[in-house]
């Protein structure tokens, strides 16, 4: 081939692979601006009370930080089976949702408390294909609609309407699931969410294996293309953002439990509770901000 031609060839080559190279970073999803959470203390998370979700609330002013664990189950929940309570979460006007679920079964209960202070129960029948267990939930900052997780590695968080405010539910009636957030990647072991903006997840898992990340405990964040509304499916796109604390006098497997952030002043907390006997010694609820 001449010199000359040669040199066209090369020239139109080297115009192809920049072509390519800006149609690949066209098609690829944009990289989130740095999101990076410090840890900035912590404090003793008792392991009857606090080892298995938290909330902020702010309706009424001035309410204290709600936490959950097996020491805060009412004996006439227990009683009736309703044996493990998850992460719980608020919506903005005081409505305050605890997860729970039985040991068996075809169902699983959100208890609600009215911000007058009166309690309900709403149960939903499980969907075909849906675990039984009932891990957490988050409402959506317009507050119509909650999310929850189930356990294992999925590919989707439900969408319920939520209890209590939403005009569409009734403590009589099933509490049906309304939609999904389809994920583009699996996740594992999800043990909180809890919204940071309109359309972004904080989210805990427990993965011990961490073959989906690269790290075990991570903290998640999932980002929806929409506000769930309960009428079509959203996606959410997944990040890991760091690996979780894991500091123990004991040696052993880790719990992370629940998720909370707080608009209010941007504090991030999540409880990771220690292996062994430290469960009762130095289990944490881990206080983070962004930056």
């Amino acid at each position: 081939m001449p010199l000359r031609a040669r040199q066209r060839c090369r020239a139109a080559l080297a115009c192809l692979v920049a072509l390519a190279g800006a149609a690949v970073l066209s098609a690829a999803p944009p990289a989130h601006a740095a999101d990076t959470w410090t840890e900035v203390g912590s404090d003793r998370a008792d392991p009857l009370t606090e080892s298995q979700g938290l909330t902020s609330v702010e309706v009424p002013a001035g309410s204290p930080n709600r936490y959950t664990g097996i020491g805060t189950i009412p004996w006439g929940v227990s009683s009736r089976g309703w044996n493990h309570v998850g992460d719980p979460d608020a919506s903005y006007d005081g409505h305050y949702i605890e997860p729970y679920q039985r040991d068996s079964g075809t169902a699983k209960m959100f208890r609600v408390q009215a911000p007058g202070g009166a309690w309900s129960e709403y149960v939903h029948t499980l969907s075909p294909g849906e675990a039984l267990n009932n891990s957490w939930v988050a409402v959506t900052p317009g507050g119509q609609w909650m999310l929850a997780g189930e356990w294992g590695t999925m590919s989707r968080l439900l969408v319920f309407p939520t209890p209590g405010v939403n005009p569409s539910t009734s403590p009589s009636a099933n509490l049906p699931q309304a939609s999904t957030v389809r994920l583009d990647r699996p996740v594992r072991d999800v043990q909180g969410c809890d919204f940071s903006g309109p359309t972004t997840l904080l989210c805990s898992s427990d993965d011990p294996a961490g073959t989906l990340f690269g790290i075990t405990k991570p903290l998640l964040r999932i980002d929806l293309s929409a506000e769930p509304n309960g009428t079509s499916d959203v996606t959410g796109r997944v990040t890991a953002l760091r690996q979780l604390p894991l500091r123990s006098g004991c040696s052993g497997g880790f719990e992370t439990e629940g998720v909370d952030y707080d608009r209010r002043t941007g504090t991030l907390r999540v409880i990771v509770l220690s292996p062994g006997f430290c469960i009762l010694t130095d289990s944490k609820t881990y206080r983070f901000t962004r930056g």
